[in-house]
């Protein structure tokens, strides 16, 4: 969805699959839990040699007189309830040591012997073997009580280490003194030392110093951007990568906190089938609320207590017709813990018939070149699910019998072997929630966040279906998904406006007559007045109570186009007082790159959220949970830009990744894919000299602190961090001369984007090259930057039409995308031109048919079958025809060598000692895995290579094999749309493949 002009006008839901087991009388394992990898570290190492696992227990924040485990060995059988009896360990924790046998892991639940649980939230806590320590929901892997390493006596280092910027639950100090041998990874666990502060203090012995590196235990590390820290004996701090030696203690003058935080209002729960969302607001402490502990009583399993950062948990697989109450405590870092809230109280209903779930494929999503579809634009399955809408006639698709919804899951689980057979391995859809306006067929006008939008489901082929069916062909799902704005008409379950209508001589043909039990869901036919898109709950003469919209009823001097009364509050608007101003913002944009981008509204069609206020952001995290539930592999943010980072960085982002970690596990957490909408439609780096504005200043982490209240921080940071000079800069897209370094995620928000940089200039390949080359620094790492040429909204240079430069250039433009940093996608049908040099997008002013977003079946009409990726086993009809265009099969081989060569897929990039237009190395190393591979890449024209490494090169285009002894490389130009790709052969597993796949029309 675009960010600047605007031209959108204005089934059952798929069940949830959550097939959670018991944990208590019925000792079973979670059904789909996923145990992620758990390295051994400290009294791990021996522990993983026997096949034991030693379990830590936070205590600070329970307060329990006794700690069960309840668990069971992985394929094995569970305790008998309540389990076994923890001992005491060290201050604020318990431990436990269980045989394991030849089991690879455990599943783990633990409890006070008197009814009341933490079993993870319904999923049971999955750990692995070795140390693990599990603390308010977190699991990591350091012994919180380990005797420092080291020998013999002497000197001793106090090491402190920030945990402000990272966030961290839990920190672990990697070292080694000087000279001497490293801890086992992931090291030893700090200690707390204040507010923000972590410590450990280690012997050094004979040694003058150590080197260090810090992780959270799960798999990310503040490795100080590739070179260890070096630390010296005595006091030290580390913050932000700064180190201080012969530091004063950074808590001497910290008072110890002891005030607990205020306790959470307005809890609410709601149930819908056995699930239940329960939201609160946001509690409030003198040094900052950490968390919070929801303990939810009855059912059979009695008193459950769940840990989360969030203002809101969504639970699944409950008891049915049960009644369930909820209270919540708010946490600090000192671990006080505040009073209970009053209970908010709901009863589930029955448990729906569901399809099985699908977790997300996971694996680095640089892996996966991207296949961008309009659901309801791309290939219709099911005609019964067809709607048009009220602006079917007006708009010119009712002659051409092309409802705006035309498209469906259906459709696209027909085509997912089309997709393949093009070589993707991900598709890009469209929102799927319920949508409401007058035309909302694309998905950006949401009204019920909690439903998928029945036009675009049939029986069998639900959206919980489309995601196992594209998983079972090894295909990810990536879920556009909208943060910033509902459609018009609110936010069903938030807050839906009520508009003044009148059923009189000018206005009874527009509002339909009240139908008392009939719900709008888009689909469904009003039997009275034979509309999909009934209104009858949309209005009333009366003024309702509770209104704020002023002069209500009362005429106005305008006239409709038909001559007819318009009255105050007849149509939603910002400014009318319509819309609370706690939920929604009341306003419009005046300028595009000031602060009020981000709190006002971009288009009648388009309710702007107040995304600061939390009963917002409740809702809205709560609604995505389910979808994360299904199994998505990644969300796609529209408009991304009009919500704060700030708003990002402290609700949002976090509120997903604990969301896919609890229900998946935590690598499934770091492989779910997130790539944000920032508008920014200038050739400037920095969008007209604004950081807020501009696409990478999304992917870093606040650089400051600013005021717990969001909407009080959003202006904070808009006013004093939107400098571009005082931005951080990365080199994680780039080689170390031909060498890779491991990349410093430490300060990734977590949200990657489009380029839109090399999108505004992708009217010439090379001008797309060399201004994404020249941005790359400011990405936090660009490499994980999706590339496209044009898109549902806009063409290279801001262009209204789909791409037209012809064939050769669309070859061009692929082949760089291909191997170039970041990860290619592709709008759906260009890979035949379809709709070049059309109108992208008209609204209702034009038939869909005559625009970039017309109907694609007919194209693909008939059958194919992969048999992998880029491999056509069979096809027949019209989609024979379109798999044999030059750009398909262009992309065929293009996905091939891609798939062939990690370089061009993960791999940092340098121009450094080349001659050429688009020529860059590339080179990817993961020493977990003993992959090596370095690539040398021109695209169209000639490139010579200087200062490379010696050995035998193959091409991956043509199996040509040249041999380097002088660090020199020179390549003919291929020809346009052409490429070269040699592939220094290392031998083994990493030798260089030669020719990928059979000459095709450019790559040859």
């Amino acid at each position: 969805m675009r960010s600047r002009t605007r031209s959108r006008h204005g089934g059952r839901s798929a069940a949830l699959a959550a097939a959670v087991a018991g944990c208590l009388a019925a000792a079973l394992p979670v059904v789909g839990a996923s145990a992620g990898a758990t390295p051994t570290t400290g009294t791990a190492a021996a522990a993983a040699a026997d096949n034991t696992a030693t379990v830590f227990y936070y205590t600070k924040t329970r307060n329990w007189t006794a700690y069960n485990l309840h668990w069971a060995p992985d394929g094995g059988s569970w305790t008998a309830v309540p389990g076994t009896g923890m001992e005491p360990a060290c201050t604020d924790w318990v431990k436990k040591t269980v045989s394991l046998g030849a089991a690879a892991g455990l599943q783990a639940t633990f409890n006070n012997g008197q009814g009341t649980w933490d079993n993870n939230g319904g999923k049971n806590y999955a750990l692995g073997t070795g140390v693990i320590t599990v603390k308010d929901g977190v699991v990591a892997h350091s012994d919180p009580c380990a005797t420092d390493p080291g020998t013999g006596t002497g000197a001793t280092a106090t090491v402190y280490y920030s945990t402000t910027t990272v966030g961290w639950p839990t920190v672990n100090l990697h070292w080694a003194p000087s000279g001497g041998s490293w801890t086992t990874v992931p090291g030893i666990g700090m200690d707390p030392a204040c507010a923000g502060w972590v410590k450990k203090t280690v012997p050094l012995g004979s040694a003058t110093g150590l080197a260090a590196t810090f992780n959270n235990g799960q798999g990310t590390w503040d490795n100080n951007g590739g070179k260890n820290y070096a630390l010296g004996p005595g006091p030290t701090t580390v913050k932000d990568s700064k180190v201080t030696a012969n530091a004063a203690d950074p808590c001497a003058a910290a008072v110890p906190d002891t005030t607990a935080p205020s306790v959470p209002s307005r809890v609410q729960a709601t149930a819908t089938d056995v699930s239940a969302v329960v939201t609160w607001d946001a509690a409030t402490d003198d040094r900052g609320v950490t968390g919070y502990q929801v303990t939810r009583t009855g059912g059979s399993q009695g008193a459950v207590v769940t840990s989360t950062t969030s203002t809101v948990l969504t639970e699944s697989g409950l008891e049915e017709r049960t009644a369930y109450s909820y209270t919540v405590k708010a946490v600090d870092a000192a671990g006080n813990l505040s009073g209970a809230s009053a209970a908010a109280v709901t009863t589930t209903g029955t448990r729906p018939p569901a399809p099985a779930g699908s977790a997300p494929l996971g694996g680095d999503p640089r892996k996966d070149p991207i296949y961008f579809v309009l659901t309801a634009r791309f290939n219709d399955g099911d005609s019964a699910n067809n709607r048009g809408g009220s602006q079917n006639v007006k708009s010119g698709n009712a002659a051409n019998n092309d409802p705006m919804f035309r498209g469906d899951f259906k459709g696209l689980v027909e085509k997912l072997d089309y997709v393949k057979a093009l070589g993707f391995s991900a598709i890009w859809i469209t929102p799927v929630v319920l949508n409401r306006s007058d035309y909302d067929y694309h998905g950006y006008h949401g009204y019920d966040f909690y439903k998928v939008d029945p036009r675009l489901e049939s029986a069998g082929a639900s959206y919980q279906d489309l995601i196992n069916a594209a998983h079972a062909k090894g295909v990810k799902i990536y879920q556009d998904v909208v943060y910033n704005h509902s459609s018009r008409w609110g936010a069903k379950g938030l807050f839906t406006p009520t508009v003044y209508g009148v059923r009189d001589a000018q206005w009874s043909w527009y509002y339909d007559e009240k139908q008392t039990g009939f719900e709008y869901d888009g689909l469904t036919v009003d039997p009275k007045s034979g509309k999909s898109y009934y209104n009858g709950d949309l209005w009333s003469t009366a003024e309702p109570a509770g209104n704020t919209c002023v002069n209500w009823g009362v005429p106005t001097q305008y006239k409709s186009a038909e001559g007819y009364t318009i009255y105050n509050c007849q149509w939603p608007s910002p400014i009318s007082g319509m819309f609370p101003k706690a939920l929604y913002h009341q306003c419009w944009i005046g300028n595009w790159e000031g602060e009020d981008a981000r709190s006002c509204w971009i288009h009648e069609d388009l309710a702007d959220f107040n995304t600061e206020n939390p009963a917002v952001q409740n809702y809205l995290i709560g609604a995505y949970n389910k979808y994360i539930d299904m199994g998505v592999d990644g969300f796609r943010i529209d408009t991304a830009v009009h919500i704060p980072r700030v708003t990002w960085n402290r609700r949002f982002l976090p509120a997903l990744q604990q969301r896919v970690a609890q229900q998946f596990g935590a690598q499934k957490a770091a492989d779910f894919y997130v790539f944000g909408e920032v508008g920014a439609f200038v050739n400037d780096k920095w969008n007209r000299g604004s950081a807020n504005q501009s696409a990478q200043y999304y992917t870093w982490k606040d650089s400051a602190s600013y005021s717990a209240d969001d909407a009080t921080a959003a202006v904070q940071q808009y006013t004093t961090d939107n400098d571009p000079a005082k931005q951080p800069t990365s080199g994680n897209a780039f080689l170390n001369g031909n060498l890779y370094h491991a990349p410093d995620h430490s300060m990734s928000s977590g949200m990657n984007v489009i380029d839109m940089r090399m999108h505004m200039n992708f009217g010439d390949a090379n001008n797309a090259f060399q201004n994404g080359k020249d941005s790359d620094d400011s990405y936090n790492d660009a490499t994980y930057n999706v590339v496209y040429v044009d898109s549902h909204d806009f063409g290279p240079g801001k262009s209204s039409t789909r791409y037209a430069g012809g064939t050769d250039a669309w070859a061009e433009n692929m082949a760089l995308m291909w191997t170039f940093r970041g990860i290619p996608t592709l709008y759906y049908g260009s890979e035949i031109e379809f709709q070049a040099g059309k109108q992208i997008d008209c609204g209702p002013t034009c038939p869909l048919a005559t625009t970039g977003r017309a109907y694609y079946g007919d194209k693909i009409a008939g059958s194919v079958t992969a048999s992998g990726f880029s491999k056509v086993a069979t096809a027949t009809g019209a989609v024979a025809a379109t798999l044999d265009a030059p750009l398909a099969k262009h992309l065929q081989r293009l996905n091939e060598i891609r798939r062939a060569v990690p370089a061009l897929q993960m791999g940092q990039y340098s121009t450094e000692g080349i001659s050429g237009g688009m020529a860059f190395k590339r080179r990817y190393t993961d020493a977990a895995t003993g992959v090596d591979n370095f690539a040398l890449v021109t695209v169209s024209g000639g490139a010579t290579y200087t200062g490379v490494p010696n050995g035998t090169y193959r091409d991956a285009v043509t199996g040509d094999v040249r041999t380097v002894t002088d660090g020199k490389l020179s390549v003919a130009a291929p020809g346009k749309g052409n490429l070269r790709v040699y592939v220094l052969d290392l031998g083994g597993r990493n030798a260089a493949p030669g020719q990928v796949g059979a000459p095709g029309p450019y790559l040859k």
